[in-house]
């Protein structure tokens, strides 16, 4: 089976761009056809089209582009009614799909005690959280408090850790539990744990840990579904209550999303209630971004492969609202699967075809060598392809979350599984993360037509990312670590997802680290991979993005007929230096036709 590549690998801007219109002749509007609504003029407008055009004029009419080319040609659609924008030579292009993130998540990491992904010292971390406490003056004994944003990677010195007993010093008789920036590590104080009731005799769940000292007794940490018990321990809001604080979650992020240009994205692992505050957004006219919902399916359940697939399709009959309009709605026709943990120490729930190294010398002389830890697949080879078949017979897109090259691996054989039983149906399959690549598996993206959603800030040589897996991953698998660069060279299709707020929203940021793979404050590489270029970053996160989407028709790039998703930005990203990139300021966001974001210094 022929399956589709990214297809442009040519120079950025192709043969000249010749204007065109909806209308059907270059340039000129059809006799009786309506003037434009709004016309930007002067500027560079970066189409990410099949050759990368770019032009110099740009029309809009009931939220749709009518003409892309130059601003002489633009004219005939200018009447006495057509606001028109004087781009002043800066530089347009197709709004930024995130193809993975956690934007209510987000709006909540950006309210509340917040850690702020800083590099702390234990005796910082805890004089942060009993700040916390202490402007909580009205909260009872049995209110937790929720951290959000500990990077618990680069808590200095290096390789200092937490445990419940650390927390159980602060001063309050409160239940406590620390988020880690990654979602997949959180710490307990004693307190929640025995509110939870999660002691030495506690199982690990499925689809996660306990993790527990030499005694067996727990140490607070848990790992990914291990959180089940301290997290259902929480006293419950009112569904009234739950309901409006979503809502003020969801307003919070889409505030951060326009500001950074983003105009579509990919809700991966939504909760009802999540999705419940995305369509009451919607319906109230608050939607300023094209939501994309992905339901998590549950990994630590013994339902089958039809039950499962027919939770996610009662879903989507509820918030799936049908076909794309120039007004931003919501689809519902993805899936999200967890397969796997993180790679990076000391979690280490990354799946990985072989154990990960060791230290077995000491900080002084060390010896890495191979462990006997391979970290833990969540859903076992012959689950996974029954239910991606299912899901594919439903027409749903399975969005997996893959760390360790032993959960790509795995998933790679079930979506060829999948493909051989539902041939011809255009599923488009996403593994989300992609840390650790056997190579073997690299050219298998590009033939099964799976497509590598990846995080680019992830690439960088950052202190933290070294200590935790540059040894660990081996000196043989050490080059495929982050491997972009990579998977983009054998052909796949590479769309961008920031995994916000797993890291702050700087997708520009992002994309500087796709083209340097260097931390700016660290300079130095984590490995020899090539990254990619600026134009290839862009295109991940504006065309192939929608391709993933299945929104590729009407937006990603800005041709006519599609629809009017744009930004306008401070400076052009193709023309300056790689290490300038993550400056780049957003200073319009249009949606559809409607402006949304304007900053103070665009006039």
């Amino acid at each position: 089976m022929k399956m589709v590549s990214h297809g442009l690998k040519a120079g950025l801007f192709g043969a000249a761009f010749t204007a065109i219109s909806v209308f059907g002749s270059a340039g000129a509007r059809a006799e009786g056809s309506a003037p434009a609504d709004t016309v930007y003029l002067n500027g560079t407008i970066y189409t990410a089209d099949n050759k990368d055009s770019v032009a110099g004029a740009l029309a809009v009419r009931e939220g749709r582009i009518v003409f892309v080319g130059s601003g002489g040609d633009a004219k005939p659609h200018i009447g006495p009614q057509t606001k028109v924008i004087d781009l002043g030579g800066r530089m347009a292009m197709p709004g930024l799909i995130d193809g993975h993130m956690h934007p209510l998540g987000g709006g909540k990491s950006l309210t509340g005690c917040n850690l702020a992904y800083a590099a702390l010292t234990l005796e910082q971390t805890l004089a942060a959280i009993q700040a916390c406490l202490d402007q909580e003056t009205k909260a009872g004994d049995d209110d937790f408090l929720i951290v959000n944003n500990w990077f618990r990677q680069k808590m200095l010195p290096a390789g200092t850790d937490m445990a419940h007993g650390e927390l159980d010093k602060l001063k309050t008789k409160r239940p406590i539990l620390v988020i880690n920036f990654d979602y997949h590590s959180k710490l307990a104080n004693s307190r929640a744990l025995s509110l939870a009731k999660v002691s030495k005799d506690t199982p690990d769940p499925k689809d996660g840990k306990i993790v527990r000292d030499a005694a067996g007794e727990p140490t607070g940490m848990l790992e990914d579904g291990g959180d089940a018990l301290v997290m259902a321990a929480m006293p419950k809001l009112s569904p009234e209550q739950e309901a409006e604080q979503n809502l003020a979650f969801g307003r919070t992020a889409l505030d951060a999303l326009r500001k950074g240009g983003i105009t579509s994205f990919l809700e991966a692992a939504a909760e009802p209630g999540e999705m419940n505050a995305w369509a009451t957004l919607q319906k109230r006219g608050e939607l300023t971004a094209r939501a994309h919902l992905a339901p998590k399916i549950a990994t630590d359940t013994d339902q089958t492969a039809e039950a499962l697939v027919k939770t996610v399709s009662d879903y989507a009959a509820r918030f799936d609202q049908g076909p794309l309009r120039p007004e931003p709605g919501i689809t519902l026709r993805n899936a999200k699967i967890f397969m796997d943990g993180v790679i990076q120490a000391p979690a280490q729930t990354g799946y990985t075809l072989a154990p990960y190294f060791v230290n077995k010398g000491n900080a002084d002389k060390p010896d890495w060598q191979p462990g006997t830890v391979s970290g833990s697949l969540y859903v076992a080879p012959d689950r996974l392809s029954p239910l991606l078949i299912g899901l594919a017979e439903a027409g749903i897109d399975p969005h997996l979350h893959t760390d360790g090259d032993g959960a790509v691996h795995v998933t790679l054989n079930a979506i060829e599984a999948m493909r051989a039983k539902v041939p011809g149906k255009d599923i488009r399959p996403a593994l989300a993360h992609n840390e650790m690549v056997d190579p073997a598996d690299l050219p298998r993206f590009a033939k099964l037509g799976a497509i590598p959603v990846l995080s680019f800030q992830w690439g960088a040589a950052s202190p933290d990312q070294v200590a935790s897996i540059k040894e660990q991953a081996g000196p043989k698998r050490l080059p495929f670590v982050e491997p972009y660069g990579q998977i983009y060279k054998a052909g796949a299709r590479v769309a961008f997802g920031s995994d916000w707020p797993v890291d702050p929203l700087n997708e520009w940021y992002a994309f500087q680290i796709a083209v340097t793979r260097s931390d700016p404050s660290n300079p130095g590489r984590l490995n020899a991979d090539p990254g990619l270029t600026i134009g290839q970053a862009l295109r991940a996160a504006t065309i192939d993005a929608a391709y993933e989407l299945h929104q590729d028709e009407v937006t990603g790039s800005l041709e006519p007929g599609k629809f009017a998703d744009l930004i306008v930005l401070d400076r052009n990203p193709l023309k300056i230096a790689p290490e300038e990139v993550s400056k780049t300021k957003v200073l319009l966001t249009v949606v559809g036709g409607k402006e949304v974001h304007r900053a103070e210094e665009f006039k």
